[in-house]
């Protein structure tokens, strides 16, 4: 119960790893808003966290949009009584396709919308929150980036890789601009996961190649991600900004 009495909103956690913060950070003891594009997703994650002893809420939020954040920030500050943890989690990804594709052949509207989200979509929810986050005088923003930033992604999704190589140079931004806030920026990285409800024979054999290639011989799974989010958004992270933590089992090493 290390964030017992704290308030969290986690954008897209009506799926996929992102459902694994919402119920790790539930667990926890905080309250957790899911802010999600996916209304009757977000409404499902919110009812297993109900039934689990948590306290939820699904808002509807798109985080490309300015006015859906900032409505995001007040109606669970209204709810809650405050924000005291963002988990900028919402992507174009698994959820949401996108093409895996040379640059060349990346047409510019999915550029445009994957960069909205993906990037965009950070910097709006932060700007959302961090005036509630100084209300409280402390505050936990968990970027969520990718480890394709440090390898490439291997030569395809250059708007993907993009995207999250902006989150992280943006993590580095806003830790410094909100360091004298007493609020701590970090971004987690991580590695190729299965996080997909019902994955195919293509997707299967893809997490499984990864696997092949990082120190720990298996398949990474959301659950595996979510101990670094609890440790980043607890005061055992009091004094780390504006890092990125790995989490891929070794596929990488830095």
């Amino acid at each position: 119960m290390r964030l017992q009495g704290r308030v969290a909103i986690v954008t897209g956690g009506g799926h996929g790893i992102g459902r694994a913060y919402v119920l790790g950070l539930a667990r926890e003891g905080a309250r957790v808003a899911i802010a999600e594009l996916d209304a009757p997703a977000a409404e499902e994650v919110a009812r297993e966290v109900a039934a689990a002893g948590g306290e939820a809420l699904a808002v509807p939020t798109d985080v490309s949009d300015e006015a859906s954040t900032r409505h995001m920030a007040r109606v669970t500050a209204e709810r809650f009584g405050g924000i005291d943890i963002l988990v900028n989690n919402a992507s174009i990804f698994a959820t949401i396709p996108m093409s895996r594709v040379g640059f060349e052949e990346i047409s510019v509207e999915e550029w445009d919308r994957l960069m909205a989200v993906n990037l965009k979509g950070p910097w709006l929810c932060t700007r959302a929150v961090v005036p509630y986050m100084r209300q409280r005088g402390k505050g936990k923003i968990i970027n969520i980036a990718s480890g394709t930033v440090l390898d490439g992604g291997g030569g395809t999704r250059a708007h993907y890789v993009a995207s999250k190589a902006g989150v992280v140079g943006l993590t580095r931004t806003l830790a410094c601009e909100l360091g004298k806030d007493n609020i701590c920026v970090n971004t987690l990285a991580p590695g190729s996961t299965l996080s997909e409800r019902d994955p195919n024979e293509n997707i299967l054999r893809f997490r499984q190649a990864a696997a092949a290639s990082r120190a720990l011989k298996r398949v990474e799974r959301p659950e595996d991600l979510v101990g670094t989010v609890l440790f980043l958004a607890s005061d055992d992270s009091d004094f780390i900004t504006g890092q990125m933590i790995v989490c891929d089992g070794g596929s990488g090493m830095h």
